[in-house]
């Protein structure tokens, strides 16, 4: 098997993506479980690669919150004399994706709603750090004994940083794009927004909220001509919770609410705890107002802490 640095031990790969793969590995220094991801080696000369991953490792391992998964380690390993290959290493998620439990169909909507509550705490602790995930979507969203985990930040991106990507390029997942994204609009939080309301929509319904072929251009030239379509009647689902979903994928991004609101709203729906970042000021969507119980939570959750101060933080 081979060994990382002469410490992190490769045992079975997981899972491959277009730039890298996943892999269970064994620590050998601290004897434990981890996960991790090998990126495509740069070209010949080429650092900026290196440097690029090594400062979305860093900017990972600042997230400390229960839904996400932890970042360890950043490392190289040679390829080939004049390259290098970055690596990443990461807390290992045990259990199944929320992409594997789709394929049999939605979920009961307290799963969902539990679910996506999760994923939004995990992305409050994000935005509160100044981080977009960019790449919401179920095959990153495992499900585990202890709650949900949120995985790879490989393409998080500082908040309103200029997408630097190659012309004709896009990162993230089509299905889970806001509009501006298509437009390469600098990174916002009402990015991961738009993605967590398509994440809604799938797990209550079992589809996408719209109407596509099965090409991702095919997929992009819907997004682009046909709205969203409505949530259908679900019962006993609250209408807030529909009402978040609906606003979550509006075009406008100052009309889709923040991470925080849609975490204690979602929470609040099936009576579950999150654990979000205490704001001392919350930003408020310009468009449609929010239900009395989300504007009363989310107001005392700006009373207690500084931003970054997690100590103090507990759940909501």
């Amino acid at each position: 098997m081979r060994t990382l640095d002469g410490r992190y031990q490769l045992e079975q790969r997981i899972g491959v993506g277009g730039m890298s793969e996943v892999w269970r590995a064994h620590d050998l220094v601290l004897d434990r479980p981890v996960a991790v991801k090998l990126m495509s080696p740069g070209r010949q000369g080429e650092e900026t690669s290196v440097e690029r991953i090594r400062a979305e490792a860093r900017s990972a391992a600042r997230l400390v919150h229960p839904n996400v998964a932890s970042v360890h380690d950043f490392g190289t390993s040679a390829t080939a004399p004049g390259q290098e290959a970055p690596y990443i290493v990461m807390e290992l998620a045990e259990g199944e994706t929320l992409a594997a439990h789709l394929r049999v169909g939605p979920l009961d909507w307290r799963i969902a709603v539990r679910v996506c509550a999760e994923v939004a705490a995990a992305l409050a602790a994000a935005h509160a750090h100044g981080i977009v995930h960019r790449d919401v979507k179920p095959a990153n969203v495992m499900l585990t004994p202890s709650g949900v985990k949120v995985l790879d930040f490989g393409i998080a991106t500082p908040a309103g940083a200029a997408d630097e990507t190659p012309a004709g390029m896009v990162l993230g997942t089509p299905a889970y794009l806001a509009p501006e994204q298509f437009d390469r609009h600098p990174a916002t939080p009402a990015a991961d927004m738009y993605a967590l309301g398509v994440l809604l929509y799938y797990c209550l319904t079992g589809r996408l909220p719209y109407a596509a072929g099965t090409t991702a251009t095919q997929l992009v030239g819907a997004r682009r001509m046909v709205a969203p379509e409505a949530l259908p009647p679900i019962d006993g689902l609250p209408t807030e919770v529909a009402d978040l979903c609906r606003r979550c994928l509006a075009d406008d991004p100052t009309s889709r609410p923040t991470s925080l609101m849609a975490a204690l709203l979602l929470a609040e729906a099936v009576d579950a705890r999150v654990y979000v970042p205490m704001l001392t000021s919350v930003p408020r969507p310009r468009a449609t107002p929010i239900s009395p119980w989300t504007e009363r939570a989310a107001t005392e959750a700006t009373e207690a802490v500084a931003l970054d101060d997690w100590s103090r933080a507990g759940p909501a």
